[in-house]
């Protein structure tokens, strides 16, 4: 953590991840988390991933958001068929980038489908040796949308990630022309929205017995509550050295105003993490036990994360307020959590406001209007 911390602010004006951070985590063991064992992973459940997720949101947002980012990769590399996980996890601590948006077409050819289109928001491009590609199949059956993974030389990186928050992501666009991508590293999304999944010898690991939105959002949930933590940390640090500027404060910890924010913030605090681990409890006793999944627990894994958004979020929003004219320095870290938490808050599988919708309309006996459940 002290690591990260001393590199926070050097990865926002970067736009990336320093390379002594990178290297870092891979001898720390951070990108095997999620890979399977007889690639050298550790097959990490997602509740080590809350406790590791944690730690790291405590260190530096950009770095926590772009591992869960890799984790998330490295198990959607483990749905594709096996000979294609033995040449991408040939690589040690391989890295891939991507997103689940399918903004590229692919057009079917002898041995594969050829692919074109731009993809935004690939966090950790700089530090990926592959691009997971999603896109519209043209088939003959009608469009389907489909995973593709490339080597990353074969797209072309922008730079263009010029944000007001997780700038040290790198998020930058990737894009492809004309791509060719073999039949074996082409996964179509239907069949693993139904978790029908490609791989044999991880069929009947726990890890991969989970819906993929599941997975997807108990692997990256731990880092708001250690953004959270962070500020809350570093808000009581500051109280004890600074006053309230126009009062007789001369102490901020010493005004009951104080008392009653630093409250309010803790229970917050502690209500996100408290979802966010019986979110992964949920998703790593299901797939231990292999039970099916009820639409109604598929919709409140999306709307328990925006929960811990909506939480997390409010108790910095709040210490941010009490933290004075100072905490707008750059160097003062309770300015740039509270913009990256607000970021994550808007991300299109975190947003409170859209999940609390969709879980509504499950509970009112509705079909979901998203195929993302």
């Amino acid at each position: 953590m002290p690591l990260l911390r001393a590199n926070a602010l050097g990865h926002e004006q970067n736009g990336r991840l320093h390379d002594q951070t990178v290297d870092a985590l891979a001898e720390a063991g951070i990108f095997r988390m999620r890979v399977p064992a007889r690639y050298g992973g550790y097959e990490c459940d997602t509740s080590t991933l809350v406790d590791v997720g944690v730690h790291l949101g405590s260190g530096d947002g950009a770095t926590s958001f772009t591992v869960a980012l890799w984790w998330i990769t490295s198990w959607l590399v483990g749905l594709f068929p096996d000979a294609v996980q033995e040449e991408v996890f040939a690589t040690p601590d391989v890295r891939v980038c991507g997103t689940l948006g399918p903004t590229g077409t692919a057009q079917p050819c002898d041995g594969g489908v050829v692919v074109s289109g731009r993809w935004a928001f690939n966090s950790g491009a700089a530090h990926s040796q592959w691009k997971l590609l999603a896109a519209i199949s043209m088939t003959a059956e009608g469009p389907a949308p489909i995973m593709a993974l490339v080597p990353i030389d074969q797209v072309e990186l922008l730079d263009d990630w010029h944000t007001s928050a997780l700038q040290g992501t790198g998020s930058v666009t990737a894009v492809a022309e004309d791509v060719f991508v073999p039949h074996e590293r082409v996964l179509a999304m239907g069949p693993v929205l139904q978790q029908q999944y490609a791989s044999v010898h991880n069929r009947d690991l726990p890890m991969f017995q989970v819906p993929l939105i599941a997975a997807v959002t108990a692997s990256s949930v731990g880092k708001v509550v250690g953004l959270a933590k962070a500020a809350h940390e570093d808000f009581c640090r500051r109280s004890s050295e600074r006053g309230i500027t126009y009062t007789g404060y001369t102490s901020q910890r010493e005004a009951p105003l104080t008392h009653l924010q630093v409250a309010e913030s803790a229970l917050r605090i502690d209500e996100a993490e408290f979802h966010a681990r019986r979110l992964a409890s949920t998703v790593d006793e299901k797939g231990l036990l292999n039970a099916p999944w009820k639409l109604e627990e598929r919709a409140r894994v999306r709307v328990t994360m925006g929960r811990v958004c909506q939480l997390a979020t409010g108790a910095v929003d709040t210490l941010s307020l009490a933290s004075g004219g100072s905490s707008i320095h750059r160097a003062v870290p309770i300015q740039r959590i509270q913009r990256d938490l607000h970021a994550i808050g808007v991300h299109a599988l975190n947003n409170p406001q859209v999940n609390l919708e969709l879980y509504g309309r499950v509970l009112c006996g509705l079909e979901p209007n998203s195929p993302y459940v």
